[in-house]
């Protein structure tokens, strides 16, 4: 399959990529010391500028809603740009991370924007307004992902290295569940030898992503694996399945969209390989036991339908969680001016786990031996071509050509 190269958009190495939603959008790249550049479909750059202050570029996101309005994530700052006309900030909300962001998303009306940081805050921005309307609060450590659910206002998952995945209500400040991806990754190894290789090699999540059901989600974690939750009726965490996807840290997991169904997925890692899932047989995709034939091998189990009783790249995958950080999240007095007491049952929990541990037998539906530690992983159509755009240590852009599945 075809690959060519994006050269001349940045001098350093690239961060973050993203793609507006439209066949025809635009392409936009941050990358270290904070610049951004803006690309065509055919990777002719369009315009560059370089944000006020230097700190790296972490995160770009396109408004689905509104063409003209492209968020950068660069320190504690958000900057809207237009990229259509890339002259420099239309304007800046300064704070809205209260430390170095590290992913920027947008809800699907574009009237939201939220931000995962170091503090380990989810911090949800009024695009109209362009001030900080939410701050959600329960990770222990930095939060690395966070998304909106497509189909679904108000909901998001964030995901952060205390090794949690939490679904969040914007309505509300407290969880509507957690899952610890190391206790699940205990469980479903039988609590044997895997217990010895987290303590060099634990599930830091660093990707969460929603499929556009809104039901699906894929996490990437530090140990190579993937995981996917099902979110069922009452927003409860219905199922969950953890697969090997990475020899080392998975550092990207994205969903396509316009694909054959919307259960491709996209991964990345610090191994150097790209590779391409097809999950629409998954028993956690298909809990209905419908799955046809060779699906992906992975642990899989049955949430426990309870929501009431107690609960590397520079500057993305190989952020390492200060020194003594707790595995867990430890339940403490929330800060007093925003954030509720987590009510009874909001971890998620689980039934008995498969005891296999093994890479899935059908495998991915494509291999792209991409050479150096994924930065990036951005699913977009180009002139119609589905494509994988992938960013690395380097400050080009490597585009893979999915035509022929």
């Amino acid at each position: 399959m075809a690959t060519r190269q994006w050269h001349g958009g940045h001098s350093s190495p690239v961060l973050c990529v993203g793609a507006a939603g439209r066949p025809e959008g635009l392409l936009a790249s941050g990358s270290e010391g904070g610049q951004v550049t803006v690309w065509s479909q055919d990777g002719t750059i369009l315009g560059s500028v370089a944000l006020a202050g230097g700190d790296d570029c972490t995160g770009v996101a396109f408004s689905p809603a509104a063409p003209g309005r492209l968020y950068a994530a660069h320190g504690e700052t958000v900057s809207v740009l237009d990229p259509r006309n890339l002259r420099g900030v239309v304007t800046a909300i300064p704070g809205a991370g209260e430390e170095e962001i590290n992913c920027v998303a947008v809800s699907e009306d574009g009237a939201f924007v939220a931000v995962a940081d170091d503090s380990g805050a989810v911090r949800v921005v009024d695009a109209a307004e362009g001030k900080v309307c939410r701050t959600l609060r329960r990770h222990a450590n930095i939060c690395s992902s966070v998304a909106f659910r497509p189909r679904r206002p108000g909901s998001l998952l964030s995901a952060g290295l205390d090794m949690q995945v939490i679904l969040w209500s914007q309505q509300k400040t407290r969880p509507l569940w957690s899952l610890s991806l190391q206790e699940v990754a205990e469980e479903g190894d039988g609590g044997r030898e895997h217990n010895a290789d987290q303590l060099f090699n634990p599930p830091l999540a660093h990707c969460v992503s929603v499929a556009s059901c809104g039901n699906v989600v894929a996490c990437a974690a530090e140990d190579g694996g993937v995981h996917l939750m099902r979110v069922g009726a009452g927003s409860k965490l219905e199922q969950h399945g953890l697969f090997k996807a990475h020899s080392q840290g998975a550092s990207q997991a994205h969903f396509l969209g316009f694909l054959s169904h919307p259960y491709w997925l996209a991964t990345g890692g610090n191994d150097g390989q790209v590779l391409l899932w097809d999950l629409s047989r998954s028993p956690v995709v298909a809990p209905d036991g419908n799955a046809k034939p060779g699906a992906p091998a992975a642990h899989h189990r049955k949430a426990k339908g309870r929501t009431k009783g107690r609960a590397t790249p520079k500057g993305r995958s190989n952020k390492a969680p200060p020194q003594g950080a707790a595995a867990k999240v430890v339940e403490g007095e929330p800060p007093k001016e925003e954030v509720e007491e987590e009510e009874p049952g909001a971890t998620g929990n689980a039934d008995q786990a498969s005891n296999a541990d093994e890479v899935p037998k059908s495998g991915p539906r494509l291999r792209f031996s991409h050479g150096d530690k994924v930065n990036w992983v951005c699913p977009v159509q180009l002139g119609g071509e589905p494509s994988l755009v992938v960013a690395d240590q380097s400050s080009s852009l490597t585009v893979y050509s999915l035509c022929g599945l």
